[in-house]
């Protein structure tokens, strides 16, 4: 019963989340992600592995979270922009990009299943593909690296409940 439960919370908390994202206001959405984005690749940043993104735009859509933003570099520190043509753009479904953050799915698997979609330009993807494969978990700031951990164990559990409560009922006979 409650790996049941589990499974269905996974499922569904994206499309709970959906919600509020897209009931908050665009400069809300902007100032916070800015802030996220910033803090967790001060690192990239201060080293210059992210200078590439000057001029460029990356798009990043999350669909079941109604979370869809641009990002480009501007003055030496990650912006966020909301109406502008994207060179490329990275789309995927909340639990899997979480999975990714934390280490626990790769990209090219969700990528030849089609869960995961780098759509434009794609030589600035692979750009943006390889920074994000070289940062250690390590290098986060300490409680984001906790949370996206913590949250991406329970997803991974709940999809593994999932998948095999549909095992199960495929075994059985109507």
């Amino acid at each position: 019963m409650l790996e049941r439960l589990h499974a269905h919370i996974v499922k569904k908390a994206p499309e709970i989340l959906g919600l509020p994202a897209a009931l908050t206001p665009f400069p809300v959405k902007k100032l916070l992600l800015q802030q996220l984005l910033n803090w967790q690749f001060r690192h990239a940043l201060a080293e210059g592995e992210l200078d590439f993104l000057e001029g460029r735009l990356l798009g990043i859509d999350i669909a079941d979270v109604s979370l869809q933003w641009i990002t480009t570099m501007q003055d030496g520190r990650l912006a966020v922009l909301q109406h502008a043509e994207a060179d490329v753009w990275f789309r995927g479904n909340a639990n899997d990009l979480l999975l990714v953050a934390a280490r626990k799915a790769d990209p090219d698997m969700l990528f030849f299943q089609r869960r995961l979609a780098i759509e434009g330009d794609t030589e600035l993807g692979l750009e943006v593909k390889n920074v994000m494969d070289a940062i250690e978990l390590d290098a986060m700031p300490t409680a984001l690296r906790t949370a996206i951990q913590q949250m991406a164990n329970f997803v991974e559990a709940g999809m593994k409940q999932d998948a095999k409560a549909t095992q199960a009922r495929a075994g059985v006979a109507c």
